[in-house]
């Protein structure tokens, strides 16, 4: 009890609060001062960041993020220095968490790092049309964890960034023009520069194709029941890519049937060949030679 009125008496803990002043107010300066340096260069490194052609959110992580906590971080520490607080032990505990809090959150970690990558590399940027995962779509956003695909169905998809990294991906956008490839098939007894004739024509009439790359016609490979070709047709958005390629394919197949051109479906021709002479034949030589035996 004595001891406790020791400890509240004013006169000591006036002297106690006047020795531990100066260590508060040393540990507030530079609070403040680290706080002040990081509005103040906030800015420029942001403006230095856009001027490099980073993307926008890549900047908002560098700066808003990264460079703003990491440089509060180490004005905590030094204000924990200030009011004698062991710095090495706190940070030794912050380790230790931060190890575990890195391996509970490794696929949320995984796919904030594929984010860096895709804003540093920029294989698509939002309006790009990319397939990915077997899926096709315009890109609608782009975080640091995943990315937003709006498809063509007007659904929205949601794909982590470590799954795009990983796998293959398809910019349909990336250089300008994209190429539509249409499969058509012809029967064997039709003339190819004859159907090649009526499907360029058929291509002067399709809407968002280009004349400069000219369309094309070429003979793709001989298949089991039809010769393949593959209508090649130039557009200037990827986004028409799918609408031009069913149109083509249905004014295609309206053009050959109005020109008698066959189509054919797939089937397979057999050949019986009569082994009826030729077994009797052989069983009557088989006959002979078992009765001349003695």
């Amino acid at each position: 009890m004595q001891d406790f009125i020791q400890l509240i008496d004013p006169e000591r803990a006036t002297t106690m609060v006047v020795a531990f002043l100066p260590r508060v107010v040393a540990a507030i300066i530079v609070l403040v001062g680290f706080w002040a340096l990081a509005r103040l260069t906030r800015p420029a490194l942001t403006g230095i960041l856009k001027r490099a052609d980073f993307a926008e959110a890549l900047v908002s992580l560098l700066v808003d993020n990264l460079y703003r906590f990491a440089l509060m971080g180490v004005g905590l520490v030094m204000a924990a220095g200030q009011l004698g607080i062991d710095v090495a032990a706190a940070l030794a505990g912050l380790g230790v968490a931060g190890i575990a809090v890195g391996f509970a959150a490794q696929d949320s970690l995984a796919n904030t790092i594929a984010g860096f990558l895709i804003f540093w590399d920029k294989p698509f940027q939002p309006g790009d049309f990319i397939t990915t995962q077997d899926r096709y779509g315009e890109v609608h956003n782009i975080t640091m964890r995943t990315t937003r695909i709006r498809t063509v169905r007007n659904t929205y998809v949601v794909i982590p960034n470590r799954v795009i990294i990983e796998q293959p991906m398809v910019n349909h956008s990336l250089y300008g023009d994209v190429r539509v490839d249409v499969p058509l098939g012809i029967a064997y007894k039709e003339d190819v520069s004859a159907a090649r004739q009526i499907l360029l024509d058929v291509a002067t009439r399709l809407d968002h194709v280009l004349s400069s790359p000219e369309p094309a016609l070429v003979l793709k490979e001989l298949g089991d029941s039809s010769v393949n070709l593959e209508f090649r047709l130039w557009i200037r958005e990827a986004r028409m890519e799918q609408p031009v390629r069913f149109a083509a394919l249905e004014a295609a197949k309206r053009a050959l049937d109005e020109a008698g051109i066959e189509i054919p479906f797939p089937h397979l021709q057999l050949f019986v060949e009569d082994v009826r002479e030729p077994v009797w034949s052989e069983l009557g030589r088989v006959a002979s030679n078992a009765s001349s035996r003695p």
